[in-house]
């Protein structure tokens, strides 16, 4: 891309910092690596086409992922609406457990897939939202740019999607109660 001119030079230098972030997002839309890397591979070539729209000042970031969102949803995988978003298990540094047992390890990978299983049953819309706040970590405001949707509504759908997830996994979990209270014959 470089040499071909001062505008693709500054698209450079701004897109290219997010290539990670937007590839992560992009995998947890779409569940494949392959079709998440062809989805930041449009998502590059249509914001590289349409940069002399982008408004120098504003926010780059979420002009990015609004193109990566609006090429998802247009694709034949976001159309189905049935992208699954799993939580990666490596999120933030883990704590050093000594006495790591195979219990344990079923129990963290169990809760784990509870939580991706929880978040899997949002809907599309308020999936999006908690996982631009909570992994993409983005601020109420960016969602709002990138999603197209006033701020009061993104804060509404956050608050919706925690109370569902919530919900669900007390649900969950009040159910594995009952099953082992069973179990033990209580």
């Amino acid at each position: 891309m470089s040499g071909v001119g001062p505008q693709s030079d500054s698209f450079e230098e701004l897109a290219m910092p997010l290539f990670d972030q937007l590839y992560n997002f992009a995998h947890w839309l779409t569940q494949n690596r392959e079709e998440a890397e062809d989805l930041v591979q449009e998502t590059y070539a249509k914001a590289l086409k349409g940069f002399s729209s982008f408004q120098l000042g504003t926010n780059f970031r979420a002009w990015m992922y609004r193109i990566l969102r609006n090429t998802f949803l247009t694709s034949r995988t976001g159309l189905r609406a049935t992208a699954t978003v799993p939580l990666d298990e490596e999120d933030g540094p883990e704590l050093a457990v000594e006495n790591e047992t195979p219990e344990t390890i079923l129990v963290r990978r169990s809760n784990s897939q509870l939580v991706q299983s929880a978040i899997d049953d949002l809907p599309v819309h308020s999936r999006e939202v908690l996982l631009l706040c909570e992994v993409e970590e983005m601020s109420y405001q960016e969602i709002a740019e990138t999603l197209s949707i006033p701020i009061g509504t993104v804060m509404s759908r956050l608050s919706r999607a925690r109370r569902m997830l919530r919900d669900h996994l007390g649900r969950r979990l009040q159910g594995d109660e009952a099953v082992t209270r069973m179990a033990k014959g209580n």
